[in-house]
């Protein structure tokens, strides 16, 4: 097994399904097969996010059934991670990340191998990329609901952002790497934070924006696509809800059209208390970066696979 880089951009010409399965030509065949079983990390040039934006693991290798010479890398869904800060292609001390992607004085390079769109990665540069990547950013939306136990430091603190990880070799950086990436708790503590920083500590279905006495938002980071039916902690996966509507959600009494009109279980949620807990537009209300809006496929599988059906 080995670790890589996928490159998948969001104008790609390639029939890739993110989180689903990544599609690629023969030329890349040897190394793509070399990463089953293990994990990816992937990219997106100047025309997305321009850096590394998220891990998943590879499940499996399978031809093309319509173009000759292609092939798709089907992916693990339920272990996509979007990281909590898009990584640059160099570390905060200017070396690139990846050796292979090195210039002079180590910068790096346009050209060469960075025209590769899959790279096998060594563990270090791997580990590297994600302990930047899953670096805690901690701001005022973003805070747990609960303050910190004393002389847990200023990490809780509003506005106090914590640095980008420095690079400090490679001790450091292979420290609990796979363990952090499989860990639930891990996974949700950084999903919650990215889903609330992305709605503004704002309830997506009441519109409300309510703060505790240490300016701590009241929302919930609510996944779409449940973690137990192989949704991925993605934000296009989130939505920030309050905690009644989370609990609605989850419970398939709520859900959201297509065109991001709030749905309701009326033989389940009486008329008056829906009015009460919807705000008037009765619509989602969507985060101002559009890369963070639900995605289709997930709003598609709660309306068809949990609203209305959950006891």
């Amino acid at each position: 097994m080995a670790k890589a880089v996928f490159t998948q951009n969001p104008d790609s010409p390639y029939d890739d399904v993110p989180g689903l399965k990544y599609h690629f030509p023969r030329q890349y065949l040897g190394s793509v097969r070399k990463t089953i079983g293990d994990w990816v990390i992937f990219y997106e040039g100047r025309k997305g996010a321009f850096g590394y934006v998220a891990v998943q693991k590879v499940a499996d290798v399978v031809p093309d059934p319509t173009l000759p010479d292609h092939y798709f890398a089907i992916m693990d869904p339920a272990t996509l991670l979007e990281f909590e800060r898009v990584v640059p292609r160099a570390r905060p001390d200017g070396m690139a990340w990846e050796k292979s992607l090195r210039g002079e004085g180590g910068r790096p390079m346009a050209g060469g191998a960075s025209t590769s769109s899959v790279r096998i990665l060594s563990d270090v540069e791997f580990a590297g990329i994600v302990n930047y990547g899953c670096s805690e950013i901690t701001d005022a939306d973003a805070l747990p609901r609960e303050a910190p136990p004393p002389g847990a430091g200023m990490a809780g603190a509003p506005g106090m952002a914590e640095a980008s990880a420095p690079f400090t070799g490679p001790a450091d950086l292979l420290h609990s790497r796979e363990s952090i990436l499989v860990s639930r708790k891990k996974r949700d503590q950084q999903f919650a934070r990215m889903v609330k920083r992305a709605y503004g500590g704002r309830c997506a279905i009441s519109g409300l924006s309510l703060r505790n006495g240490g300016g701590r938002a009241e929302v919930q980071a609510a996944h779409i696509r449940p973690v137990s039916h192989g949704g991925p902690d993605t934000v296009n996966n989130g939505i920030a809800l309050s905690g009644t509507l989370h609990w609605m959600f989850d419970r398939g009494l709520i859900s959201v059209a297509p065109d991001m009109r709030v749905l309701v279980s009326h033989n389940k949620v009486p008329q008056d208390v829906a009015e009460r807990l919807i705000a008037p537009e009765q619509r989602l209300l969507l985060p101002e970066n559009p890369r963070h809006h639900p995605h289709p496929e997930y709003l598609r599988y709660h309306r068809e696979e949990i609203f209305g059906r959950v006891e």
